[in-house]
């Protein structure tokens, strides 16, 4: 079963996970990260309206497809899903097993959770501050 998810700990990890300081994402409370390749207006309205249709896990249709990536500099897993852009963070003391399947529905259920759930805990801007206006 989830536990308690320690915000701060994935607000580090997607940190290294995303290092460009130019991308945007907005972090979802249990772990999933929307990267947004087009950040305009309120990100985490942006990213929330992604997750309600990206989040929520259909068996049996390509929303409970998902694929398990093993970061190089973080300790744990990245699950991937129908939208490149939706990645979920399995920390290596979650899931029950360390098999692709185990660590990819885990990453599964979580990724449900957060479109379903759609709590925002974390938004990184990365745009930049705005151009200021010129004077004529």
């Amino acid at each position: 079963m989830m536990g308690s998810v320690n915000t701060e700990m994935l607000i580090d990890v997607w940190q290294r996970l995303l290092a460009d300081p130019r991308k945007s994402w907005v972090l979802f409370e249990h772990g999933t990260c929307v990267v947004l390749t087009a950040p305009e207006g309120e990100l985490a309205e942006q990213a929330t309206d992604l997750m309600k249709k990206f989040g929520p896990a259909r068996a049996g249709s390509s929303a409970g497809d998902f694929g398990v990536i093993d970061p190089e500099h973080v300790e744990g897993w990245v699950v991937t899903g129908h939208h490149d852009d939706v990645l979920t963070y399995v920390g290596p003391d979650e899931p029950e097993g360390r098999s692709h399947i185990a660590v990819g529905l885990f990453g599964r259920s979580k990724r449900h959770r957060d479109g379903t759930e759609l709590h925002v805990v974390h938004v990184e801007d990365g745009r930049g501050p705005a151009e200021p206006a010129q004077a004529s």
